[in-house]
């Protein structure tokens, strides 16, 4: 029997009661154990810490702290520059050196090249700790997002427990509704045939109310189960369930 597809086979209810219903929108037997209907709990995890946005969250922070470090490894190449020029046309320069025609030629054809590189003492004392710096940072991050997918991890186990225990807490409500419902019916009768006094049919009236407040309480709660652990996982049921 499918949760939320059918109601259970029952006799129609007396005046002014209702049969055990299980009607709801969402489409799980029941009867099944949920471990059964569910693809594997390993799985479930697989697709919660895909679709977290906390763990999202931390590897687009890990991805920045990682840029960062590596960004520091070669910042001081920021003080470093580089130059290169020619000019061309008459230029008149006369000259005699000691090292001999290349270099005439360069002044003449108008070549220039160069580096310049300014080191400060900041780059020679500080670089090496604002390197170790951003490297740990990046680390933590890491460490950071283990301890969101494990705590991520301990929300499931509690969610994916707490639903199978509601799913038996309901099962046994509705078991007692119906008995209740049943002995009602029952009391009904002798009602009517004189072997039962009003104080009596009242007392199992009253029982039957107590236990079919008591299914839509487990029947909430199942339901609520059932949501949390969409929730946490971040996709609907239908795509945790087995094909």
């Amino acid at each position: 029997m499918a949760y939320g597809q059918r109601t259970y086979p029952l006799q129609k209810a007396p005046p002014n009661q209702s049969p055990v219903q299980t009607a709801d929108t969402l489409e799980l037997d029941i009867n099944e154990d949920i471990g059964t209907q569910l693809i594997p709990f390993d799985e479930i995890i697989k697709i919660a810490t895909a679709y977290s946005p906390l763990i999202k969250f931390e590897n687009e922070s890990i991805n920045s702290l990682d840029a960062a470090y590596r960004l520091s490894k070669v910042q001081v190449l920021q003080n470093a520059s580089g130059f290169a020029s020619y000019s061309a046309g008459n230029q008149a320069i006369f000259s005699t050196t000691s090292y001999g025609g290349d270099a005439l030629g360069q002044i003449a054809n108008g070549y220039r090249a160069g580096v310049n590189l300014q080191i400060s003492l900041y780059d020679l004392f500080g670089r090496g700790h604002q390197i170790r710096q951003t490297k740990a940072n990046a680390r933590a991050a890491i460490h950071r997002r283990d301890a969101v997918e494990l705590q991520l991890k301990r929300d499931l186990i509690i969610t994916y427990q707490d639903l199978q225990t509601a799913q038996r807490v309901f099962k046994v409500r509705i078991a007692e509704e119906q008995a209740a419902l049943t002995a009602l019916r029952i009391s009904e009768i002798e009602l009517q045939k004189g072997k039962i006094n009003l104080a009596a049919f009242s007392s199992i009236n009253n029982y039957y109310a107590q236990s079919k407040a008591s299914t839509e309480e487990a029947r909430g709660t199942f339901l609520k189960n059932i949501y949390i652990l969409e929730a946490t996982v971040g996709v609907s049921l239908r795509q945790l369930k087995r094909k």
